[in-house]
């Protein structure tokens, strides 16, 4: 099975205000995309993927994820994450009806091909997967077989909702890098650890973290 993976991003100017501790006003829109870029391209490069959708209404985004090879959705609803993530699966399956479907955050800049082709090829096992964070308390990945929908509920303590929702929970060892989301000034610095990709080390190293 190769899947379609959805990518939502709010516009820029929005994104990443967690982070406001680590980098300014000024850089935090950048830093957002590079996390973003690094994301689409490491999913581009995996073998279980057959294409990306960025859902965005960032033009900026847009035209650089476009660039890498993604398709652009326009965030029609500008109703949040999950109104997001339902349109952009919507407009995978207007294309493709058969198309199996994978909601992924746009905040994985350390995300390994291989790893993420490992948590697809679980996610086959059933008809709707989750991964968890690496918090253990949201979700970085849903994922629904062909003909299913996705029923998005991300946001906070999502991976109890998505366990409500009965989509199964993946337990995988050593796919740190699609469980690594970066929220926080901790988590960016975890994600640095693990080795993040070169457009999220080149914006990284504009800023100042304690620790690197």
């Amino acid at each position: 099975m190769r899947w379609t993976v959805v990518v939502p991003l709010k516009p820029l100017a929005r994104a990443k205000s967690r982070l406001a501790d680590t980098a300014s006003d000024v850089l935090r829109p950048g830093l957002a995309l590079a996390f973003a870029q690094d994301t689409v391209a490491a999913a581009l490069a995996c073998a279980a993927v057959r294409d990306v959708a960025v859902v965005t209404g960032d033009a900026l985004a847009g035209r650089e994820l476009s660039a890498l090879g993604a398709r652009i959705v326009a965030d029609e609803p500008g109703g949040g994450l999950n109104a997001a993530l339902a349109h952009g699966a919507g407009a995978v399956r207007s294309r493709d009806p058969e198309s199996a479907v994978a909601a992924l955050n746009a905040d994985l800049p350390a995300l390994r091909p291989l790893e993420l082709a490992r948590v697809l090829a679980a996610a086959a096992e059933f008809p709707r997967a989750f991964l968890a964070d690496a918090a253990a308390i949201g979700t970085t990945l849903l994922a629904a077989s062909p003909g299913l929908e996705l029923f998005p509920a991300f946001g906070g303590e999502s991976r109890a909702r998505h366990r409500a929702s009965g989509a199964a929970e993946l337990r995988l060892d050593a796919v740190d890098s699609v469980r690594q989301d970066v929220d926080t000034r901790d988590d960016l610095r975890a994600a640095l650890t693990l080795g993040v990709g070169p457009r999220t080390a080149a914006a990284a190293a504009r800023l100042l973290i304690p620790g690197q």
